[in-house]
């Protein structure tokens, strides 16, 4: 008899240690969501740190795929963005397969920003011949995060000089003279 009282006894302890109590959940579920809250901003900042780092570096991509058609087509800079991309081969003056069909292809966006490409200073006077367009004697080139504070904080700018100039809130330079104007990346 007290054998059978034991073995119940050891029976409803081993129920009792089971499942997990309603408190005990809700300290785990607790601690989850600190640590949700502590990352995330985090994660958000690191973020928008990466679309800026990847801002910058297709700035520098498009301004040397600039250089490099002004050099080999003899046509000035290009004269728009899609005339840098491309997929035929061979390149042409047309199609210069230099950068990334993403940044080449409208709506010329790529990690959160926007980039805009104009020609200044007057297109060339000769077009060479296979080139379907006149190239410019000079360029403007933009990029502007898509959502200011979400995707990036600061807006970027080259020119033909090949200086990337950055603004801190955002805002995008309309003209060559603006761009001039702001802060240059050291």
């Amino acid at each position: 008899m007290q054998s059978q009282a034991k073995r119940q006894a050891k029976t409803q302890k081993l129920h009792a240690q089971r499942g997990f109590s309603l408190i005990e959940l809700l300290i785990v579920v607790a601690i989850i969501l600190i640590i949700a809250a502590i990352a995330i901003p985090n994660m958000l900042a690191s973020r928008k740190a990466a679309n800026q780092a990847s801002a910058v570096a297709n700035i520098r991509t498009i301004t040397s795929a600039a250089v490099s058609y002004s050099v080999t087509y003899v046509n000035g800079y290009p004269p728009s963005l899609a005339t840098l991309g491309g997929i035929t081969v061979p390149a042409t003056c047309g199609a210069a397969i230099l950068i990334d069909s993403t940044l080449a292809s409208a709506p010329n966006q790529k990690s959160g920003y926007q980039f805009a490409y104009s020609g200044v200073n007057g297109n060339i006077t000769t077009v060479p011949a296979g080139c379907p367009a006149a190239g410019f004697n000079g360029y403007l080139l933009t990029a502007t995060p898509l959502v200011e504070g979400m995707t990036g904080n600061m807006s970027y700018c080259s020119t033909e000089q090949g200086v990337i100039f950055y603004n801190a809130n955002g805002t995008t330079a309309g003209t060559q003279a603006a761009c001039l104007a702001m802060d240059s990346l050291q």
